[in-house]
């Protein structure tokens, strides 16, 4: 029976991958409240139908940074969407293409942005950045993205340290990978993947890592110096953000607000937008969620435009967060599921999904547009 939901999507890909690569897109941080915070503020916002409206086509075009959009849906940075699936990036980057659907590229995505603009020369690339300790490292990459029709940054910027998953510690889960008996075993254990995902990339390019990094990263023979050159900065300040505004001659979003203080602050600085996101709740345990936080920081007054993510499992789900005041909605692990489940074909049949269950939702509700969906929060 094919999935029907994303909780179906996420449950094939849970039986097709390996423990420790599930875990570490899945799960979240330290005791994982986060995860089920977030549920439930999602859970909690009711949405006010009006009726007898008449049978109106229903729209989701959405404007979103100068630019009007089929729909009000972006695909989020994730890290190593290239280990669910051969070069995985390019098929999410080209199922997002066939709806319209900006795919934000990832720092730490296995294949580099050069590899996913020749596999996907129509898509609209945004690129996510991680600032590295060594800023001439930085300004290079950011010099490779420019050249590959990319004119919208997101900078995260609530990642300052490394989260505490200890999962990843005791599945044994890294990057670079490095073999111990309990991953070796949990690899052997899935054979499709291994030999579909791992074994055409050993063929081809190596084992997968992270495609943006040096090649003394991907090879694991790191000098000392070469590992503290790529941590991330965890000291970037408002003079830093600006040093960025200066040189990039695009776009800026920034990735991770939650207070109304820093939203105000980024449009003096002269961000585009900025996400209001927990990470998916990967990061940091005790936050308010982006529920919480979307309503607060619209009210705030004078602020860029707002994306919001994290959570999303349903189309329901998406026109909640329009409804508090976002613009458009990323998505993170939902993507990937579908990649999981079926490939580049299971990632379109997942968007489709969202978008059918977006337009039932907007029915019920006797909304014809997006716009309708202001003040539908009782």
């Amino acid at each position: 029976m094919p999935p029907r939901n994303t909780d179906d999507f996420r449950a094939i890909a849970r039986r097709r991958l390996p423990r420790g690569l599930f875990d570490y897109i899945d799960r979240g941080t330290e005791d994982e409240r986060a995860l089920g915070n977030t549920r439930a503020s999602l859970d909690a916002i009711r949405l006010e139908p009006r009726i007898l409206g008449g049978g109106r086509a229903i729209d989701l075009s959405a404007s979103v940074l100068g630019r009007v959009r089929p729909t009000p849906l972006i695909v989020a940075p994730t890290a190593l969407a290239g280990m669910v699936a051969d070069r995985g990036e390019s098929k999410l980057a080209r199922a997002a293409s066939r709806f319209g659907i900006p795919f934000t590229v990832s720092t730490q995505s296995v294949e580099p942005i050069e590899d996913i603009r020749r596999a996907a020369p129509d898509a609209e690339l945004w690129f996510q950045l991680y600032v590295w300790r060594d800023r001439e490292l930085t300004r290079d990459l950011l010099r490779r993205v420019a050249g590959q029709d990319c004119d919208t940054l997101v900078l995260t910027v609530d990642t300052q340290m490394v989260p505490k998953r200890e999962y990843n510690l005791r599945n044994h889960f890294g990057v670079p990978f490095r073999p111990t008996p309990r991953n070796v075993v949990d690899m052997l254990c899935h054979p499709r993947w291994l030999l579909g995902v791992i074994g055409k990339s050993i063929a081809t390019r190596g084992m997968p890592s992270y495609g943006h990094y040096p090649p003394e990263f991907r090879s694991g023979m790191m000098k000392p110096q070469t590992v503290e050159a790529l941590k991330l900065d965890p000291g970037l300040t408002w003079d830093d953000f600006r040093a960025l505004r200066d040189g990039w001659r695009g776009r800026i979003v920034l990735k991770g607000v939650l207070a109304p203080e820093d939203a105000l602050r980024a449009r003096a600085e002269g961000a585009d937008a900025v996400v209001v996101s927990t990470h998916g709740g990967r990061n940091f345990d005790c936050l308010p969620t982006t529920a919480e936080a979307l309503p607060r920081i619209r009210a705030a007054g004078e602020v860029p435009e707002l994306l919001a993510d994290s959570g999303v499992r349903r189309g329901s789900d998406v026109l909640k967060y329009l409804a508090l005041g976002a613009q458009a909605v990323q998505l993170g692990r939902a993507p990937l599921w579908g990649l999981a489940a079926g490939d580049e074909g299971g990632a379109v049949a997942l968007i489709e999904m969202l978008l059918e269950e977006m337009r039932v939702s907007m029915g019920f509700l006797g909304a014809a547009n997006l716009a309708d969906l202001s003040r539908r929060v009782p």
